[in-house]
């Protein structure tokens, strides 16, 4: 069994130390094993956090725009092997004609991303030179990618990809005939009953929102201060980042979807497994990519859990399941440290059970 008292314990003492500001939430099935709130949500007058707070899910949004690609798939106003750059009639551009909505999906397009990540590039750097105000519709990404060089031939290796999904969000566009996010309010937030979600413009002022920042460390490694991350990436979410949460919603939104609300049921099936091909990693761990998941298995192939995880300057995300016992994690923080250690911890006392 999982020891509540020693999960409230380690949260508190992770807060005490300003390592964990946000909601943790667990649930099995329909029971709600734990639920709590830690840190601000606004440092500056001392707002506490708590359970209705809105968090920025960083790329814990490409879940939503890989559910909207799929209800197009299944819709017939798309395929998996739709070729991205004639649908989009993006020509002149180092993209290769041969990307299709699958390569996307599983991060296997080769596509250069606008900040590649996998190679130490900071996104938050993207705008020192740039004013990100000037990037709120999905076109606005296209040139800080397009012309980059491709890290691969389409399908021949797996590295993720940020820019991938923009273009899954100007195919959804497209396809849709609406702007990306009023489709996935419509066909994800309200269907799935996800009524505290948003797309929210940082210039404009809304209830129960989470403010971003991160420490300033001084010489000896102590908080003398917090900066804002205002600046640090576009004012308001896009397809491949950004939505506002609760953590109720995410964890709403993924039960929905394991219960065919969202998706037919052969297409939730093929979203709650494996597409991509395995990478192994420095602590012998395997993963696979999905449709937006990435799933950790074992060495015969079978399902340990999956995930999808964000990160930004002053935000952290993490949704992850584990199949075998129906157990849903959520972590929201608007810190961009801070669910890393509190899912590891978590981890621990829920491997046993699994």
């Amino acid at each position: 069994m999982l020891d509540l008292n020693a999960v409230d314990e380690y949260f508190r003492a992770l807060e005490a130390e300003h390592k964990f500001s946000g909601v943790s939430l667990l649930t099995q099935g329909a029971t709600i094993l734990y639920a709590n709130s830690y840190g601000y949500a606004n440092r500056e007058w001392q707002v506490k956090n708590n359970l209705a707070i809105r968090f920025d899910t960083a790329s814990v949004t490409k879940l939503f725009t890989a559910v909207a690609t799929l209800q197009l798939i299944e819709q017939k106003r798309l395929a998996f092997d739709t070729r991205v750059i004639d649908f989009l009639g993006l020509t002149d551009t180092n993209i290769a004609p041969e990307v299709t909505v699958f390569h996307l999906l599983t991060h296997t397009s080769g596509i250069g991303d606008d900040a590649d990540e996998e190679a130490g590039e900071s996104y938050e750097d993207l705008w020192k030179t740039k004013p990100n105000y000037a990037v709120t519709e999905t076109v606005d990404f296209l040139p800080q990618f397009v012309h980059k060089p491709p890290n691969f031939a389409p399908g021949q290796s797996c590295r993720y990809c940020n820019c991938g999904y923009v273009l899954l969000g100007l195919l959804i566009e497209q396809t849709s005939g609406l702007p990306y996010r009023d489709y996935v309010r419509q066909a994800i937030f309200a269907r799935a009953g996800m009524f505290d979600s948003d797309f929210l413009h940082k210039a404009q002022v809304h209830k129960n929102i989470a403010e971003g920042s991160e420490p300033i460390l001084d010489a000896t490694g102590q908080i003398s201060g917090w900066r804002k991350n205002i600046y640090s990436f576009p004012p308001i979410g896009s397809p491949d980042g950004g939505a506002y949460v609760t953590a109720a919603d995410l964890d709403r939104f993924l039960r929905a979807l394991q219960k065919g609300v969202l998706l037919s049921p052969a297409l939730t099936t093929a979203f709650l497994t494996p597409q991509g091909p395995y990478r192994t990693y420095e602590d012998h761990s395997m993963r696979q990519y999905g449709y937006g998941l990435w799933f950790h298995v074992d060495q015969t192939g079978k399902i340990l859990y999956y995930q999808k995880e964000g990160i930004n300057t002053g935000v952290s995300a993490m949704l992850r399941h584990y199949p075998a016992q129906d157990i849903n994690v959520v972590l929201l923080s608007n810190m961009s440290e801070g669910v890393w250690q509190p899912v590891r911890k978590l981890h621990e006392w829920l491997a046993p059970m699994v």
